[in-house]
């Protein structure tokens, strides 16, 4: 097959081009070009985009021996991923641009541009396994290595997008064993430190980045039953199950401590209440998509599993797919409350292994009445 290699710069990428050489495919690396501050250099910053990431990848790509090129995406992401990100915290969500990046730019814009120039697939150094299932169609599945598994950020993925994703890491059985493996084969990225917070505040400062492009205004906070019990300097500061940081001068009756339960990005105010009012009984959302085939009695109801971040645990659950105002909605029961679920985060649903689709999720259930 001819493969193009999304090159981040990191051992996992590299690995995954170098293990699609040794399968004999036709392989050309590719590394995506995501912002336009020409200066971005790695000191002080935590992301996956740097100049020096840009470098690295291009010395894999040479030691590898397979064609590389820089493409510039810079003018999508920042339309799909960054000004996405800006408007779900200003309309007071917690959105995940990973899933955003994974969705828009990387099996989607390099997918069609790959395609157009004849590539089979994209391959990238995602821990996640695609097989057929039991009726031939093709399925998304977790890691062999759990700590990771990466299948939740891919759970955006459509059939037609699955056909052509290659991940030759699933099989890993650890993130040691590819480090060894991209030492052996002289990787200078062998012992190269994982990106994590996002890639475009490579600071790690998201309320100072945030208050630059959604602007700070002053606000109340507010308990469960609508009570002023102190000030912030902008809502877009807060998401869901915070605690630290609220500075309340007011203190809870019962003396323990308050965690954000909601924002209000219209009125500027944060409401906050006890640990316990952050269990959720029900989550839904109308943006919802399948991997692959979707799921046999979607409208009557199915069982699986729901996670709700990266490195959460699975909880059991019921879904089903249900019309609420000329519009369907995917929505999921779990068998135990969620905890601290915000509107603007992705759902991943399971059945065992398999990924079966995702949805963003719009609307919550407390499972706790307003008398706690």
């Amino acid at each position: 097959m001819r493969i193009l290699a999304a090159m981040s710069g990191g051992v996992d990428s590299a690995v995954a081009a170098a293990r699609a050489v040794d399968a004999g495919h036709d392989v050309v690396g590719v590394h995506l070009a995501l912002s336009r501050a020409g200066g971005t250099l790695r000191t002080g910053a935590r992301g996956c985009c740097t100049i020096e990431d840009a470098m690295d990848a291009r010395r894999a790509a040479d030691l590898l021996g397979i064609p590389f090129y820089v493409w510039d995406f810079s003018e999508r992401f920042k339309l799909d991923v960054v000004d996405d990100f800006v408007a779900e915290y200003s309309a007071g969500r917690t959105p995940n641009p990973c899933m955003r990046c994974n969705e828009h730019i990387k099996f989607a814009a390099v997918l069609e541009k790959g395609l157009d120039l004849g590539f089979d697939a994209v391959c990238t150094g995602h821990y996640a396994i695609v097989r057929p299932g039991a009726d031939g169609a093709l399925e998304l599945h977790r890691a062999s290595d759990a700590a990771k598994d990466q299948s939740y950020v891919l759970g955006v993925l459509t059939a037609e997008q699955l056909a052509h994703s290659y991940f030759p890491l699933g099989q890993t059985p650890s993130k040691a064993a590819v480090r060894a493996e991209a030492a052996e084969r002289g990787l200078t990225v062998a012992q190269k430190p994982d990106s994590h917070d996002i890639c475009f505040i490579p600071d790690g400062d998201t309320r100072g980045w945030l208050a630059e492009r959604v602007g700070a205004e002053t606000g109340e906070i507010l308990d469960r039953s609508g009570e002023v019990v102190g000030t912030h300097e902008g809502a877009h500061a807060f998401t869901v199950g915070q605690r630290r940081g609220l500075r309340i001068g007011t203190p809870a009756p019962d003396g323990r401590p308050r965690f954000v339960l909601e924002v209000r990005p219209v009125s500027n105010t944060v409401v906050v209440g006890p640990k316990e009012a952050l269990a959720i009984a029900e989550i839904s959302g109308a943006r919802y998509t399948w991997v692959g085939t979707a799921p046999l009695g979607a409208a009557e109801g199915f069982a699986c599993d729901v996670q709700i971040r990266a490195h959460a645990e699975p909880v059991p659950a019921r879904a089903a797919v249900v019309p609420a105002d000329g519009v369907q909605h995917l929505v999921v029961t779990p068998d135990a409350p969620l905890d601290g679920v915000a509107p603007g985060q992705t759902a991943v649903l399971y059945q065992g292994t398999r990924v079966l689709g995702q949805f963003t999720i719009d609307h919550t259930v407390s499972a706790v009445p307003l008398s706690v």
